[in-house]
């Protein structure tokens, strides 16, 4: 994509459908009038007067507990410098994504237009009464440590400068993680700081509290060696200035142990790197390029422990480890003030986390076999479920031990539920599938290619580096639009009604017709189906020519299928294939099957659809926990329609025992878990969150996930095939760009996952 088209597509999806990124959402009912009584006069008063009596009152009856600010005067934003307070709005608005989908907290962005350290001050704490917490963003320094420290000494809420803390925390986690890896200690380790801003000195003073000497530390800025015999130094230069007789970033290389880069790109050459002491670990977190080139690093040093910000590469420096979920735990004690013990204890658990044994679901998101402890993997994954029952604790505990906690939490492993429960609204299902998707891109057939929306999704495919598309349809269509998209790549058209591909045609259709010939399919019959992109392209799957397959966008699901059932076929020992859709709902992901294919199975083709599904779930990191779904409770009923599901489920209990299935059970009870807990509390899916539910019929299954699209906008991924022998996925008619970006990424994956078994049984073989 060239540099104009990412810029109208951001400005676009900031602009489109609706300005900006975030809203405010009512959280109690506003049906009726007796509602709005409640909310607004006169019952409003109720709470008011219980607030006046005692202010503490106003974390039990608003939204003060759970509402940061982020704030910001716009003068060092993101990269972009002093661009204002309305210019960086969007910056802000960003960061308040962030903490919601992190972690539950809800924000609202306030830009400040004044560069005055009093006025800004004084603007804050005349607001701060409306806030649980205050974030601190994109203030240059030397402003931002007056403000931090003057609003934490005078405000009784949490106040922290991200861009100073955030950074310093995450890299402390794995600072600590590399000097046991290189077999260092914290208190003999000799640092090199290549920048003096607010990010750098924060790190510094932190490093400093986990052991660093002062006399071991150069800091640098853009003169060069801050130095003690240097005249005009600011307060925090000063705290840093060496006695050291250099001068330079070469100079001070020579014999460190540890880089820290919080400057500019390639300042750091092969020939400082390799001046380092043994095992040398490298810091470059300049973005988006960072101080020295990952790759360079890596092959000028074998020894080398090295990370940077970026997410391309192992061991990424990423804000969003620490702030959203630092927050988290000092709002929900109540802190005062985010101090040094709390910010020490996010980093302890961010570096232990990086110890222990890594979830299936990041294993799968990363695309790595097992990642474990070890010089590319010294800090927590982004994606990590795991961050925000490990971190906020620590915080909390910390916020506890220190004497800032107004209200201490006594039942920690019903705090734990209740972070839980706070992510069910994003389990960030997109992005774990983009992202495994990534890992290793296949080559992706568009059968519809000449479609606007399928060449959309096609080029973000492409930009992302999700996949490599194969672009089918009538070449001269496809071009026109190429060029109104400005999607200019080298990519294949293929067009399988031209002479250029007549050779592959033919090569095509003898393949189909001694497969097909004794079912009725003449080599006459076969030369004309293959014309037809859908049969063509389902060959170039079959043939090895493309990896996987997306079709269905512009024709009916059954005239879609057909031919790739025809061509593909199911996988061996799958009698019926059947599809499922994933729905992003806001109790988290939800899978539903069989939504497209099978309209009335049998008991014994609905367990087999159960088990194709449970395979299903686990591609995607999860232990499927299956509701089998009728009108009926556990034979509450004797018709035959719910006779068959719970038919099913003794099939599926005899010879599947360890499979968290059961029914038949009615929709709200399997969604219900306390419900069916008291209800039913024999049932194997008792005290268990069902995140799989398999219909008994097609009606049911489709009408569902088609409701909860369009009454709950949550996202949908599917139709996904299950049970055939090649990847290839089938949209619904009319699918959106977004949708079809996504199912694109599920036949990457499924083509890696078909890959790695296609693999295993050759090995097999050999041995």
């Amino acid at each position: 994509m060239s540099k104009e088209s990412r810029r109208r597509e951001a400005l676009i999806y900031h602009a489109k459908p609706t300005p900006g990124k975030i809203a405010v959402v009512p959280t109690k009912k506003y049906s009726s009038q007796r509602d709005l009584s409640l909310a607004y006069s006169p019952g409003v008063a109720e709470p008011c007067l219980e607030i006046e009596k005692d202010k503490e009152n106003v974390y039990k009856y608003t939204a003060k507990g759970n509402l940061v600010a982020v704030i910001s005067n716009g003068t060092a934003v993101l990269g972009l410098g002093d661009i204002g307070p309305e210019a960086g709005k969007p910056v802000m608005e960003g960061k308040g994504l962030l903490f919601k989908i992190f972690a539950g907290i809800d924000v609202f962005d306030i830009e400040v237009d004044t560069k005055n350290v009093d006025e800004f001050i004084a603007t804050v704490k005349n607001i701060a009464p409306t806030f649980g917490g205050i974030n601190l963003e994109d203030i240059k320094a030397p402003e931002a440590f007056e403000i931090e420290r003057r609003l934490k000494e005078e405000l009784d809420i949490p106040v922290m400068h991200d861009d100073q803390h955030g950074t310093a925390i995450i890299s402390a986690a794995a600072l600590l993680n590399a000097t046991e890896l290189a077999d260092k200690k914290m208190e003999e380790i000799r640092i090199v700081v290549s920048g003096a801003g607010a990010a750098a000195v924060s790190c510094t003073r932190l490093y400093k509290a986990f052991g660093a000497k002062a006399e071991n530390i150069v800091m640098l800025d853009s003169k060069g060696v801050i130095r003690s015999d240097r005249e005009n130094l600011s307060g925090e230069k000063a705290e840093f200035a060496s006695d050291r007789k250099i001068d330079t970033l070469e100079e001070a290389m020579v014999d460190a142990d540890v880089f820290i880069g919080l400057s500019i790109a390639d300042i750091v050459s092969p020939e400082m790197l390799k001046s380092m002491a043994p095992n040398p670990i490298v810091f470059a977190m300049a973005n988006p390029n960072p101080e020295i080139d990952y790759n360079l690093a890596m092959d000028t040093r074998e020894d080398i422990i090295m990370a940077t910000g970026r997410s391309d590469h192992p061991n990424q420096v990423n804000n969003v480890l620490g702030f959203p979920f630092i927050f988290r735990g000092a709002l929900d004690v109540r802190a005062t003030k985010i101090n040094e013990d709390m910010k020490m204890a996010a980093v302890k658990a961010l570096a232990e986390l990086a110890k222990e044994s890594v979830p299936e679901q990041v294993n799968i998101a990363y695309g790595e076999t097992r990642l474990n402890f070890s010089r590319e993997y010294i800090i927590p994954k982004p994606f990590d479920p795991r961050l925000i029952t490990k971190v906020p604790p620590a915080v909390a505990k910390a916020a506890m031990d220190s004497g800032v906690a107004r209200q201490p939490i006594t039942d920690w492993v019903k705090y734990e539920d209740e972070l839980l429960d706070r992510m069910g609204s994003d389990n960030k299902i997109v992005r774990l599938i983009l992202n495994r998707a990534k890992t290793e891109p296949k080559r992706v057939v568009y059968a519809e290619a000449d479609q606007l929306d399928v060449l959309k999704a096609a080029q973000i495919i492409y930009d992302e580096g999700i996949g490599t598309p194969v672009l089918l349809g009538n070449r001269e269509t496809i071009i026109e639009l190429m060029e109104e998209l400005d999607f200019d790549a080298n990519i294949e058209i293929i067009d399988p009604k031209t002479k250029e591909e007549k050779p592959k045609l033919d090569k095509y259709a003898q393949i189909f017709w001694k497969e097909r010939k004794r079912k009725g399919v003449t080599l006459y019959d076969a030369q004309k189906l293959l014309r037809q992109r859908n049969y063509y392209a389902s060959m170039m799957v079959k043939q090895g020519d493309a990896d996987a397959m997306i079709t269905g966008y512009s024709s009916s699901y059954p005239s879609a299928v057909k031919p790739v059932l025809e061509v593909i076929g199911a996988a061996p020992n799958v009698q019926k294939v059947a599809a499922a859709n994933l729905m992003n709902t806001s109790r988290g992901p939800l899978f539903l099957a069989d939504t497209s294919i099978n309209i009335e199975p049998t008991a014994k083709e609905l367990a087999k659809i159960a088990l194709m599904t449970a395979r299903t779930v686990r591609l995607f990191g999860m232990e499927p926990v299956i509701a089998m779904i009728s009108y009926s409770n556990f034979g509450s009923s004797k018709n035959p329609h719910a006779d068959k599901v719970s038919e099913a489920v003794s099939y599926l209990h005899k010879y599947y025992p360890d499979l968290a299935v059961d029914g038949e059970v009615q929709a709200d009870f399997a969604l219900n878990s306390e419900m069916l807990k008291s209800k039913f509390p024999f049932s194997k899916l008792a005290g268990k969150k069902v995140n799989t539910f398999v219909f008994s019929n097609i009606d049911s299954a489709n009408i569902t996930y088609k409701m909860i699209k369009e009454l709950n906008k949550a996202d949908n991924i599917g139709p996904i095939m299950m049970g055939m022998n090649k990847p290839v996925h089938v949209l619904q008619l009319g699918a959106s760009v977004d949708e079809i970006v996504n199912m694109s990424a599920v036949a990457v994956i499924d083509a890696q996952q078909k890959g790695k078994k296609l693999q295993e049984e050759l090995k097999g073989k050999i041995n």
